[in-house]
């Protein structure tokens, strides 16, 4: 995942096919938990999953302002590229 945009797909078909989330309600903009109606146990399982394809730790104090799509892309950005 070289780019935003590659992150931004993997994390859709992520929420979509995990999460099963409509691919019409994923946007950047789009709340986890308000939009999206993701809980903590989900927010903790899509780190879980993110670790798995970057292959990297991810720091839960990274997570705790994560609100939006976005938010997730980029953090998981910053991680991939060691930022």
């Amino acid at each position: 995942m070289k780019t935003k945009d590659e992150v931004y797909a993997r994390l859709t078909q992520i929420l979509e096919e995990d999460f099963e989330i409509e691919s019409d309600e994923i946007a950047l903009e789009a709340n986890l938990y308000e939009d999206l109606d993701l809980d903590s146990i989900d927010a903790v399982d899509l780190v879980v999953k993110l670790r798995e394809i970057t292959g990297k730790k991810i720091s839960p104090d990274a997570f705790k302002a994560v609100r939006t799509v976005d938010d997730v892309v980029n953090e998981v950005y910053k991680l991939v590229h060691g930022e």
